[in-house]
């Protein structure tokens, strides 16, 4: 008996979090640094900074396949190969499609990272700011529920995970897109300023801004205490990034929480489910009392227990665990009371490319590989519906972003030619070309869903997800609209042969899913409170995507961060008033 009390012991937390990505290594640092003994499981395998990235400094010639990936790899993963940022250098931090197989309902392409850091070793580091429109959009227009929370509620939360990450940018003064607490920014190239300026010259509401992004220009104290060096402007972040010029919980959360000697991390763990006290277990009855941890590799269950439990596992599967997390009370999964446990997933439209050509500025070129481009913050419905009429009339709006150049895709190891005049070619930058693309919200819907199949199961033995999930004609007019728009623009620009297309991509390529478990006012119509709480399972909190009630327009790390910061915040003050 003693030796079970003391084994259950050695397994016990003040608290879990089950993911080590960007909202997983915030639930990390936060609760570490509160004082909580804190356990964190990553279903990945470990990936220590620096010393784990085994291409940051490798050459194109350094690679088999000059960092391409060869035809059978591609053949082998349709969904993951599909990803920009997947190539020879990169591979390593992407699921490929056989390792968590899942069932598509309709075509959806689930792009995952599993390792210690998740995908905040291979995201694209752009860093926005929800604004007080975003947070009203849904009870302004009567989609999905309300947000029970505001701007304000976030803001200080916002400014607190800026100074510790590092954000590069400007302060532009915009209401739509508000500014934060920022380092030196980026600068727009010749082009990008020459469109910036007939942009402003022929619109009131269209403003052209240097991207904010996660990138070190100016390092401050608390960066260098991180660990952490300025951004040399490689633009090789995909391969993890030795000086820690970009922000990642490899380099900068998870060490951080480490310092503290209060964190346990371990790889290799995939989350089965939370274990639900059905009530018969005294003054905690009522709550999750750990969760049930299957080895990647020897496929042994083991339970871990805790006071609290952060759910951080990337929006699809944190909304798997919940799902598969049953029990006589929660037959339907975990804080299901409602029936809308994976319902409402949402996501990014990217569907809306333009590229055009620009004659001029053949004096002008820049420097270093650029971590961002130029934006355009929303400016469609923003603070009323105003698009109308049958074939126009759609719900929210897009950010635009485009990045102007010189050469071109063909040029290189694409480009034909050899000898003494290929290499004169290559030596001369060529034509400025641009390229623009929409990042538009898509509404949540009821139909849109993930579920548990009764059919298949994944290798460690848990049922595997369905994605039910598809674009609306809401999605399709908005991309239209941005097509049209983009051009004009352009146009007026003064640039040359506009070519707009679709590029038909499916749900999920964006990487923005979001959903799921959404926050509301109203436990008959939301599963989380204002504070991330299951509403009906107090001691359980999820602050990545899952939780999104709509998705803005704006790139959502940053918000996850936040929304993590502020739950971690609050739980350890309920822990400690003894209501947790």
């Amino acid at each position: 008996m003693n030796i079970t009390g003391d084994a259950k012991a050695a397994r016990t937390y003040d608290a879990i979090v089950i993911g080590s990505g960007i909202s997983g290594g915030w639930a990390a640092k936060e609760l570490c640094g509160k004082g909580l003994r804190t356990l964190v499981l990553e279903r990945g395998r470990d990936v220590r900074h620096i010393v784990d990235y085994p291409t940051a400094t490798q050459n194109p010639w350094d690679f088999p396949h000059r960092n391409r990936m060869p035809e059978a790899f591609d053949q082998a993963n349709p969904i993951a190969t599909k990803c920009y940022a997947l190539d020879e250098a990169t591979q390593q931090f992407f699921v490929k499609d056989a390792e968590h197989p899942y069932v598509q309902e309709k075509p959806f392409d689930w792009i995952r990272g599993y390792q210690v850091g998740g995908k905040s070793l291979i995201w694209a580091r752009q860093t926005q700011r929800w604004s007080k429109f975003d947070f009203e959009a849904n009870a302004r227009d009567g989609a999905a529920v309300d947000w029970p929370i505001r701007y304000e509620d976030v803001a200080p939360w916002y400014s607190y995970v800026e100074k510790f990450v590092g954000i590069s940018g400007n302060k532009d003064g915009l209401e739509t897109l508000p500014d934060g607490e920022f380092l030196k920014p980026w600068e727009l190239n010749c082009v990008e300023k020459h469109i910036q300026k007939r942009v402003a010259e022929s619109y009131n509401d269209r403003n052209v801004i240097i991207g904010r992004c996660a990138h070190l220009t100016e390092p401050r104290q608390i960066h260098y205490d991180q660990g952490r060096a300025q951004c040399q402007a490689r633009h090789l972040c995909y391969r993890g990034c030795p000086y820690g010029g970009y922000f990642s919980s490899n380099s900068s959360t998870i060490p951080w929480a480490a310092k503290t000697g209060k964190l346990t991390l371990r790889p290799d763990s995939v989350v089965h489910s939370i274990i639900y006290d059905e009530g018969k277990t005294g003054a905690r009855s009522g709550r999750a009392t750990g969760v049930r941890v299957i080895d990647t590799h020897t496929k042994q269950m083991t339970e871990y227990y805790a006071r609290i439990i952060f759910v951080n596992a990337a929006c699809l599967n944190t909304n798997l665990i919940l799902l598969n997390s049953t029990s006589k009370r929660f037959p339907n999964g975990l804080g299901n009371d409602n029936g809308l446990l994976g319902r409402y997933v949402a996501f990014h439209n990217y569907r809306g490319n333009i590229m055009a050509d620009y004659e001029g500025y053949e004096d002008g070129y820049y420097y270093g590989r650029r971590p961002t481009t130029a934006f355009m913050p929303n400016f469609r419905n923003v603070r009323k519906q105003e698009t109308s009429g049958p074939a126009s009339r759609f719900q929210r709006g897009y950010m635009v972003a485009f990045s102007a150049s010189r050469g071109g895709w063909q040029r290189g190891n694409a480009q034909p030619g050899f000898g003494a005049d290929f290499k004169d070619n290559l030596s001369d930058p060529g034509s400025w070309h641009v390229f623009m693309m929409m990042q538009a919200e898509t509404v949540p819907r009821y139909e849109n869903l993930v579920r548990l199949s009764t059919d298949h199961k994944d290798p460690w033995g848990i049922p595997q997800l369905v994605t039910d999930i598809d674009y609306t004609d809401n999605d399709l007019k908005m991309m239209n609209d941005f097509l049209v728009q983009g051009a004009e623009m352009l146009d007026k620009s003064g640039c040359k042969n506009i070519r707009p297309y679709d590029d038909h991509r499916n749900p999920g390529l964006d990487i923005h899913e979001m959903g799921g478990v959404r926050m509301g006012r109203d436990p008959k119509t939301s599963l989380l409170n204002a504070n991330n709480q299951l509403h009906s399972v107090k001691n359980v909190f999820v602050t990545d995507g899952a939780a999104m009630t709509s998705t803005g327009s704006q790139n959502p790390s940053i918000t996850f961060m936040a929304l993590t910061a502020r739950a971690a915040d609050f739980a350890v003050k309920e822990m400690k008033k003894g209501n947790l």
